[in-house]
């Protein structure tokens, strides 16, 4: 039994060390492109403080706005970002806040 326990812990450890010294990988972000608004509704999607329909909306983000993450997706339908002022600005100077990714699509570079 106690061997047993003895082979856990080195094994527990042995992972735990290599998930802290395995290397962090940069996210340099994913553009994305404001999508599936309604054109009879309020076509735009709220720019939010954070990530609830609950905070404080920034702003109002039109159809085809460009969007960069700031994260990788979690699971969680909200992601942070960065407007961007079209495709050729990588100033990360804009408007900064938290969107529903029901409304965001991918933009595909070819």
């Amino acid at each position: 039994m106690t061997h047993s326990i003895h082979t856990l812990s080195v094994t527990a450890l042995v992972i735990v060390g290599a998930l802290i010294a395995a290397p962090a990988i940069p996210y340099s972000g994913e553009t994305f492109v404001t999508c599936n608004l309604n054109p009879d509704g309020d076509n735009f999607l709220a720019l939010r403080e954070c990530g609830s329909s609950k905070c404080d909306m920034i702003m109002r983000l039109p159809p085809d706005t460009f969007l960069e993450t700031m994260n990788p997706a979690d699971g969680s339908r909200w992601r942070e970002v960065i407007v961007r002022d079209g495709l050729q600005d990588d100033s990360y100077a804009g408007p900064s806040g938290w969107v529903y990714d029901k409304y965001i699509c991918a933009v595909i570079y070819r």
